[in-house]
């Protein structure tokens, strides 16, 4: 059996986007609820914050795209030093579609995009899952 999880089975939501049918299973990443949604919008399966960066890693970043890089570089070490949250993450994506829902403003840099990455065998959140 392989271990590989299919580019398709996770994707990207922002919280703020209406839920789909297609979705799967929806888990939102973000350590802090998302402002303005309620739960019934959010239509969360799973909220998984164990799996979020950090707090004092998620204000150093800012989403500022200059410290993108190095993002990536802190937050896979802050997954992989949380072994439990990422394998339950990863045998969801294994069963079929995951959507992770996060709140983020920029789409393009944010932790769900790194996240998404190492899910599909550390490509370091390269794709976007769009």
């Amino acid at each position: 059996m392989s271990t590989r999880i299919p580019a398709a089975n996770v994707r990207l939501k922002r919280a703020y986007e209406p839920a789909a049918g297609d979705d799967g299973t929806r888990v939102l990443i973000d350590r802090l609820w998302p402002r303005g949604v309620s739960k019934d919008e959010a239509a969360v399966d799973l909220w998984l914050k164990e799996i979020a960066p950090s707090t004092e890693l998620r204000k150093w970043f800012g989403h500022d795209p200059a410290l993108w890089a190095e993002f990536q570089e802190k937050y896979t070490s802050e997954v992989r030093a949380n072994a439990q949250a990422f394998e339950q993450l990863r045998e969801l994506a294994r069963k079929g579609r995951v959507t992770l829902v996060y709140s983020a403003h920029d789409e393009e840099h944010n932790d769900a995009v790194v996240l998404r990455g190492l899910l599909l065998d550390g490509a370091k959140g390269r794709e976007t899952g769009r």
